[in-house]
């Protein structure tokens, strides 16, 4: 075992996360569902979503007979719902096959699988013996050995497994990156191989790895008719490919001509690549004209739509309605 595996097996057994809900289990349906909403999204946020999908779908096979609405609606305020598109294709996938994959290289076949939570799900489930490389770990690699081209923190990050103990050092990769070597202000003091750190040897954290150009958010401005009667209010689903995909939001054009408009402050948000400026108009109707309802839209109690698949802003604005309300 290389000087860096070593210390990090021992820092993990001291200093690593402890209890969170997903560790010490090789089921890989339990494993795989912490690795993909571990995607991009803090564990804090994660652990109550894991909680409630574990509830909904104890296995592989109860979330393969779900309906995308059903698994969408759980994944409400997680973000990037492509994940929870792709987990259901995935579990529809595996319960077909009759087993979960046990190689790095069946796991990353899987809709929503890259490279790197394969390798997690596969040492974690399996043992296998697998390099990650998410965000966390490359910036300890790249930090620790100076270096910050992808293929070469590869070929670094599969050189330094060590032979024993690979759940533990892989864990303590994830735990350091998250909670020692982090981006803004490295916790040096308390890494357990900051004496071989070319980066703070050479007073270069900030550099390393190389930021990416951040160009300015553009901002996308959207109207929502937001057309309420007796309690219940119109809701219209989004297409798959879209931002929004299989999400329900309100309509962004008039639905009815005839109806009359209140306008609300509009309600921002921010996404990765752009930021949202929505104004809502609440359209009252005294009564529904005909065909009111139609393929893609419905009509939802004010209570029901906050338990349905909406994104964050929308939940906000229905939150509003019922505030209001009482």
């Amino acid at each position: 075992m290389s000087k860096f595996a070593s210390a990090l097996v021992a820092w993990q057994r001291r200093h690593g996360r402890r209890g969170l809900p997903w560790q010490g289990s090789r089921d890989p349906y339990r494993v795989w569902l912490s690795e993909v909403m571990l995607q991009q999204t803090q564990v804090a946020a994660v652990i109550p979503y894991y909680g409630r999908f574990l509830a909904s779908y104890p296995d592989i096979e109860a979330l393969a007979g779900a309906s995308e609405d059903e698994v969408l609606r759980l994944w409400s305020g997680l973000g990037y719902y492509a994940r929870g598109r792709n987990l259901l294709r995935a579990a529809k996938e595996v319960a077909g096959q009759g087993q979960f994959p046990h190689t790095v290289e069946g796991i990353s076949a899987l809709p929503g699988v890259g490279r790197s939570t394969a390798a997690a799900i596969a040492v974690f489930a399996f043992g296998r013996r697998a390099a990650i490389l998410d965000g966390n770990v490359r910036r300890v690699l790249s930090r620790c050995y100076g270096i910050s081209a992808e293929k070469d923190l590869w070929q670094r990050a599969e050189r330094l497994l060590p032979k024993e103990n690979l759940e533990t050092y892989t864990q303590a990769l994830m735990d350091l990156g998250s909670t020692v070597c982090l981006r803004g202000k490295p916790k040096c003091a308390a890494c357990p191989v900051s004496r071989q750190c070319v980066a703070r040897r050479q007073g270069r954290t900030h550099e390393l790895p190389a930021p990416r150009a951040r160009k300015p958010l553009p901002l996308k401005r959207a109207t929502w008719f937001v057309y309420l009667h007796e309690g219940r209010v119109l809701l219209e689903r989004r297409p798959s490919s879209g931002l929004w995909g299989g999400l329900w939001t309100f309509p962004e054009a008039r639905v009815f001509e005839t109806a009359k408009g209140r306008r609300l402050a509009p309600i921002e948000h921010g996404f990765t690549h752009f930021r949202l400026r929505a104004r809502p108009v609440v359209c009252p109707l005294a009564k529904l004209p005909p065909r009111a309802e139609s393929p893609g839209r419905r009509w939802l109690d004010l209570d029901d739509a906050l338990r349905a698949a909406i994104p964050v802003p929308v939940g906000k604005v229905l939150r509003s309605l019922v505030s209001g309300r009482s």
